[in-house]
């Protein structure tokens, strides 16, 4: 028998203080629900781009007052998967990350092997890999990184629903899955979510439902997140109807 959700995740009310395009945007809530939950004092992103995700992190960490550090780490260069691109990016990205989490966020433009050496063992409570997506790629991301996570931390893949060109995340994750405690979000791209063994129970109600229920309440989660995510790209459509309204009729006033 399923359990209730018996949760009210503070993303129902969340409103995104930058968008761009990125097919993170169908995991923001989640993201920006599990800082509220795990609040991690490091939290590390191999492959930014952008900046959905990691703005959607940092946001979530000023806004709940989260004690941490994100630390986004990617040469803003392009790979064979985004293509090259010039340096507007990186200037957009590093303008808004600190006009707004200036002491929360960093930037690390460097290869992932050369920001390894930077962390301790055990020292990253989230880390989110979203570089490279090749098969070859997303496992040494992994093997790499894996030893700095700490015991009970949370790793994230992006895109282990995407089987498209040579995307190789989704084979990988299914490997994972032998051996870890894991949990999949299908919709989108694809998010997995894995924990790594030991460390302190956190006994958050998203961390338990994440890892700790059966099957059908885990499918009624990833429901719940689908709807989630549409009703926060409503919201936001309706607030963009709104605002251009109110231009306008602003504009009609002055003729």
């Amino acid at each position: 028998m399923s359990e209730p959700l018996l949760y009210l995740p503070p993303s129902a009310t969340f409103v995104p203080r930058k968008m761009v395009f990125s097919t993170w945007v169908d995991h923001m809530p989640f993201g920006y629900d599990l800082i509220a939950a795990l609040r991690p004092s490091k939290l590390v992103e191999l492959g930014t781009h952008k900046g959905l995700s990691f703005y959607t992190f940092c946001q979530s960490m000023v806004e709940h007052d989260v004690d941490g550090v994100c630390y986004a780490v990617d040469c803003w260069e392009g790979d064979d998967h985004t293509g090259a691109y010039g340096e507007d990016i990186f200037n957009e990205v590093s303008e808004h990350v600190r006009e707004y989490y200036r002491g929360v966020a960093y930037l690390l433009r460097m290869l992932f092997q050369d920001a390894a050496k930077q962390f301790d063992a055990d020292s990253i409570d989230i880390l989110h890999i979203d570089g490279l997506h090749t098969y070859e790629a997303v496992r040494e991301d992994f093997e790499t990184w894996y030893p700095k996570v700490k015991p009970g931390g949370i790793l994230l893949f992006h895109d282990v629903e995407a089987r498209i060109k040579d995307f190789g995340a989704w084979k990988y994750w299914q490997e994972l899955e032998q051996d870890y405690s894991t949990f999949k979000f299908n919709h989108g791209f694809g998010l997995g979510v894995l924990q790594k063994a030991g460390g302190e129970e956190n006994t958050h109600p998203l961390l338990r439902l994440l890892f700790n229920s059966d099957s059908e309440t885990q499918e009624r989660l990833r429901r719940f997140y689908v709807h989630l995510c549409r009703y926060n790209e409503l919201e936001r459509k309706a607030a963009r109807a709104e605002l251009q309204r109110a231009r306008q009729q602003q504009s009609q006033g002055q003729q």
